[in-house]
């Protein structure tokens, strides 16, 4: 199987506190891959590890077969890889648009690349509020812009930090039925989010994390087959 990034065998630690011991992960090319668990399993900084923010100090982490653990950030992101973070961070001071337009590039070389036109086909509301800065937004409204945000970069991957975190049941549906447009257009997604039910039709692959470590991996088939293995580790 052809992967866009492999994870191999890496742990990470904060100083003297280990957090991440012997994880693995594969997230093939155009598929959606849900990585689950309770909070503090894990899961985030598996990304700040891929990032190279928290960077590993033992295993490898390869993406478009390059190994990328001991690259900057900036180098990482630049070679297709963006991240729509928890809590937005969106820019307060920018407009909708211009939030856009500060990250628009195409770094997977598209013929047919992300540009504002597209994106507010996919979000009708942004393009009502193009001309609100971005502190005038509701949460709703702000994750949105941070999805778009990371889409204007065309990357090869996207990776979701709680994309459906703190927002209404009507908003959260909207959210979905956006990533379930982006898996048919065959992008490529790593979601981390605790609506099993809602990522068990969205996804092709599943992995659980529970104290720094994958506990379990399967595919969706697998993963609705066995709901006590998911009530155990993402249940609350």
């Amino acid at each position: 199987m052809n992967y866009l990034l492999e994870i191999d065998n890496i742990s990470t630690a904060y100083g003297h506190s280990q957090v991440l011991f012997g994880v693995n992960l594969q997230i093939p090319q155009g598929e959606v891959v849900s990585l689950l668990g309770r909070n503090g399993a894990g899961k985030t900084t598996t990304l700040r590890s891929i990032f190279g923010l928290t960077p590993a100090y033992q295993g490898h982490i390869s993406f478009m077969g390059q190994h990328i653990e001991k690259l900057t950030t900036d180098r990482i992101a630049r070679l297709g890889i963006a991240l729509v973070p928890e809590g937005r961070q969106i820019f307060p001071n920018l407009t909708v648009k211009e939030n856009m337009l500060a990250f628009a590039t195409n770094r997977n070389n598209s013929k047919t690349p992300w540009g504002l036109e597209q994106i507010y086909q996919l979000f009708p509301r942004l393009a009502e509020r193009a001309s609100n800065m971005g502190n005038q937004l509701s949460g709703g409204e702000q994750q949105m812009l941070a999805i778009s945000r990371a889409l204007m970069t065309n990357p090869h991957l996207l990776i979701l930090d709680e994309a459906t975190e703190g927002l209404s049941p009507l908003v959260r549906e909207e959210i979905w039925s956006c990533l379930r447009k982006l898996r048919e257009q065959g992008q490529t997604i790593l979601v981390i989010d605790k609506y099993v039910e809602k990522l068990i039709p969205l996804a092709n692959h599943h992995a659980i994390m529970e104290r720094g470590k994958i506990v379990w991996q399967g595919n969706s088939e697998q993963l609705a087959a066995t709901p006590e293995t998911w009530q155990k580790y993402v249940g609350v």
